[in-house]
């Protein structure tokens, strides 16, 4: 398993954008395949970084997901939405695997 690990530099007056594009990748993700975790806008500290995160079985499976993707009418809008509205300025894509399993359970003090 992998995790896609997306950081947005977004434009400082676009954040009422990014959370439209968020949630309208919130449906268009996981009906193309992948398990999204969460897209995640500027709350307190840097007002112009974003992330977004999901995870993907492997490299070959992503390739699949992105097809579908761009095939997708709601995956299509939203990628044309970002274009137009320029809320972006920056994407960059890491993927990384989990290595600190197995996790201890969580103790609430």
């Amino acid at each position: 398993m992998l995790t896609c690990f997306i950081r947005y530099e977004i434009d400082p007056f676009g954040h009422a954008a990014f959370a439209e594009y968020a949630r309208n990748w919130g449906q268009a993700i996981p009906r193309c395949g992948a398990d999204l975790i969460g897209y995640f806008a500027p709350h307190e500290g840097s007002a112009t970084t974003a992330y977004g995160l999901y995870n993907i079985a492997s490299l070959a499976a992503y390739e699949a997901y992105r097809a579908r993707l761009r095939d997708d009418p709601a995956g299509r809008a939203n990628y044309e939405f970002a274009r137009r509205e320029r809320f972006i300025r920056r994407e960059d894509r890491t993927f990384l695997r989990l290595a600190s399993t197995p996790h201890a359970p969580l103790v609430r003090p």
